[in-house]
């Protein structure tokens, strides 16, 4: 390998961003092609700002509204959710490859869950989808009601509440809709498109397509990457795809120059090749980024590429935590330049600045604030608000 194979951090940054779609001003309008490229989004409850589906969304399209996603999953039936590494929204054409992580996750879930969870959920499947197939759809307190509720944690849910789960992760029944954040479930064949359902590819197919959308959302990845990015393919299943790529010539190895100046090998599609080494041109607008945002999911990965080190500290006792409850990042052209907590106070209707963190050596100047504001006016009608309160914070730095 020689020089030539090098990609530059700053092309790193760049091609990584661009890969992710934020490089460029959210100006986009195309929901369905913004979800395409990223392949999926997660969906998390915690909503002190904004869901993480939408503020992800947001944040590469500035005129998406929450409603916009919805539709799309409980209406038109273009998407649908289900589980990779976390609960996440997908593109409906994902549906046909994913009935083999469905076969597979069966297996994996009945035993970690065996342990995880009290009393014998398996017994309570067959219940549970009959009880669909005569009343129709159903959410998590319509089941089991004579079973004992738990503490309110996963790992305490009712017989019959896991037996639901269960059937999802497995496939058995899909999310009709969501009412506020619930789930509401339905049998599979009520709720995906059985041109979707009888779409039947093969396993090696699959694993083909998994292991080339991986790569192409992420632009350069080690087989480890290509791996956990779905959490549909093994590690051993990623190594083997690599190595037929590289001996076919689909794939070249390269090596990505992290920001501390480490060399990393990785493999990029050899078309791609000749324009990852090309410089590419970033707004330098102020983006606050999810924490669960797809670039930055893979924390390790995040601090290789940007050198900025992100944890999640909401477990975190309040009197340990080095920042706040709940810290979003913000990014600026290809850096990340500074945590900021914030929150959404409906029964105000304005956001609250709670706590704003530059990292080192990044200077908050009359400039580069007056963009943060802009930021925050911005999400303000994301997250249904008239007013931003807190700003002295900014004027302290």
């Amino acid at each position: 390998m020689t020089s030539s194979d090098i990609l530059p951090n700053a092309q790193v940054r760049q091609h990584f961003l661009d890969r992710h779609q934020l490089r460029k001003p959210p100006l986009g309008t195309q929901l369905d092609q913004t979800l395409r490229d990223l392949k999926f989004v997660q969906v998390d409850s915690i909503n002190t700002l904004a869901r993480a589906h939408d503020l992800i969304l947001w944040s590469r399209q500035q005129s998406y509204r929450p409603p916009a996603l919805r539709k799309m999953v409980d209406h038109r039936r273009e998407a649908f959710e289900a589980w990779t590494h976390d609960a996440s929204i997908l593109p409906i054409a994902a549906f046909p490859h994913w009935q083999h992580k469905f076969a597979r996750d069966a297996a994996r879930v009945q035993k970690r869950w065996k342990t995880w969870h009290r009393g014998d959920f398996l017994k309570q499947t067959e219940t549970v989808l009959d009880q669909i197939a005569r009343q129709g759809p159903l959410g998590s307190g319509d089941v089991g009601a004579q079973e004992r509720r738990g503490t309110g944690g996963w790992w305490d849910w009712h017989p019959s509440k896991t037996a639901l789960e269960y059937l999802w992760r497995t496939g058995r029944i899909a999310v009709r809709r969501r009412e506020g954040f619930r789930k509401i479930y339905d049998l599979t064949e009520n709720v995906i498109p059985q041109d979707r359902r009888s779409d039947r590819p093969s396993f090696h197919d699959s694993v083909d397509w998994a292991c080339q959308g991986a790569l192409r959302a992420l632009g350069f990845a080690t087989a480890k990457e290509v791996s956990e990015f779905y959490e549909f393919v093994t590690p051993t299943e990623a190594r083997a795809w690599v190595a037929q790529g590289l001996k076919s010539g689909a794939l070249r190895e390269i090596k990505t120059q992290a920001a501390n100046g480490q060399l990393r090998d990785r493999v990029v599609f050899t078309q791609d090749w000749p324009h990852l080494q090309k410089p590419l041109a970033l707004s330098n607008r102020l983006r606050i980024l999810s924490p669960f945002d797809p670039a930055l999911r893979n924390r390790a990965r995040a601090e290789e590429i940007f050198g900025f080190s992100y944890r999640i500290e909401i477990f975190v006792p309040a009197a340990r935590r080095k920042y706040g409850y709940y810290v979003f990042p913000i990014l600026e052209g290809s850096a990340l330049i500074a945590r900021i907590e914030i929150k959404a106070n409906k029964k105000k209707n304005i956001i609250e600045i709670i706590g704003l963190w530059p990292e080192a050596n990044v200077q908050f100047n009359r400039a580069r604030t007056e963009r943060l504001v802009a930021e925050l006016t911005r999400i303000c009608r994301l997250a249904d608000c008239n007013d931003v309160t807190g700003l002295e914070i900014l004027r302290q730095l």
